[in-house]
């Protein structure tokens, strides 16, 4: 859903005379910043409902404005005949700062619970998180193309929820949910990323 509505905003961008580095920067700033306010904001979410509700919406708002950015940036590059290495570099290290930041929010959601987040759970799913975008990068042929090119209904669905777009979404629905739910989205990402690492390394090894 985001593409097409990113194709609109895209048009809106050029005629407006915005560069695709301005987009990207604009990416980094909503993006980080929306986790800035989740981590400022994680030791009083299960204190006071409303506050929570507020600030899971206050940085969604953030986080896939940020994500529209991102993808408008590569579009008019292109269009405009403007993509060069150094944007390339740029929006990586860009969408590599916001995926930090995203981490870092909910794992200090998940800290704010009675107890705290199991350090070994915290540190597998900060190392896991970053497979999406190592897998993207490593993509064959420079065509951005899943190194799960299967059709398939599970895939189809594995694919959707490890879209941005959609972590966003349930990473700032699980911040204002608290952090209890926060700690099982830490678990479930975990294991969910893992195991397409694992599925990629197999399907990868057969032909090397």
């Amino acid at each position: 859903m985001s593409y097409p509505l990113a194709a609109h905003l895209g048009v809106l961008s050029h005629r407006l005379g915005l560069r695709p580095t301005t987009l990207t920067l604009i990416n980094l700033l909503l993006g980080v910043g929306g986790s800035v306010l989740v981590v400022a904001a994680a030791p009083h979410l299960s204190a006071g409902r409303a506050a929570a509700v507020l600030t899971g919406l206050a940085a969604l708002l953030l986080w896939q404005a940020a994500y529209l950015a991102d993808c408008v940036d590569g579009q008019l590059a292109r269009v405009t005949g403007t993509a060069s290495p150094a944007g390339g570099r740029l929006d990586v290290l860009a969408d590599v700062a916001v995926q930090i930041g995203l981490v870092t929010a909910a794992a200090t959601v998940a800290h704010a619970a009675p107890g705290g987040v199991p350090v070994w759970l915290a540190a597998a799913f900060a190392a896991s998180w970053m497979i999406s975008m190592v897998t993207s990068v490593m993509a064959r042929d420079g065509a951005n193309m899943s190194l799960m090119p299967s059709g398939s209904l599970p895939i189809r669905l594995i694919k959707m929820v490890r879209d941005h777009g959609f972590k966003v979404t349930v990473i700032a629905v699980a911040a204002a949910a608290g952090p209890g739910p926060m700690i099982w989205l830490i678990a479930g990402y975990t294991v969910l990323n893992c195991g397409f690492l694992l599925a990629s390394i197999a399907r990868s090894a057969r032909p090397a």
